[in-house]
């Protein structure tokens, strides 16, 4: 179910909102998941933030802290929130942010075999994490070609290691964070 806003609330209303707003916020700026709740809902209700932006950062920083851990269950519990961003070219996506995403991976033929195939490459290489944007920094999946995509996926498969795929995640989740906010406020 999808629980994203259409609008962002003003920041200063998290303090006072109800726990189901404050997720819906967490839902539409990452996406859908009750393991990021569990991590940052309380971050939202006791945090007097001034701007998304600083509660982008904060999250971000949560997450890095789960995978700078030795611990086991705070790696498993990055590995469902980073999972949370929906496979490339997936027939199914839960949030309207990434239908809006991916709208041009969607379709059949050649290319979207060779998609859905890499997806798994990545997957079977990195477990418990999903490929999640590209490396440019400042366009994400959202206008980029399928090839540019997959030249992209081929280069962090064979070039990357778990660690570095868990922060450029981590990353990717706070840009694309900051660009919902800015569309959606």
């Amino acid at each position: 179910m999808d629980t994203s806003l259409s609008r962002l609330p003003p920041i200063w209303e998290l303090q006072i909102s109800w726990e189901a707003e404050r997720a819906a916020v967490l839902d539409t700026l990452f996406e859908p998941s009750v393991p990021l709740h569990t991590l940052s809902l309380n971050l939202l209700l006791n945090e007097p933030f001034t701007s998304y932006n600083d509660l982008i950062a904060a999250v971000g920083a949560q997450l890095t802290e789960l995978s700078e851990s030795s611990s086991p269950s705070d790696k498993q519990l990055l590995d469902q929130i980073l999972c949370a961003h929906p496979r490339l070219g997936a027939k199914k996506v839960e949030s309207a942010q990434s239908q809006y995403e991916q709208a041009q991976l969607q379709g059949g033929g050649e290319e979207a075999a060779q998609l859905m195939s890499l997806n798994d490459e990545y997957e079977k290489k990195f477990p418990g994490l999903r490929y999640v944007r590209l490396t440019d920094g400042s366009t994400f999946v959202n206008g980029r070609s399928r090839q540019t995509i997959m030249e992209d996926m081929r280069a962090r498969i064979t070039g990357s290691d778990t660690q570095s795929e868990r922060a450029a995640a981590i990353k990717a989740m706070c840009e694309i964070a900051t660009d919902r906010e800015r569309k959606l406020s």
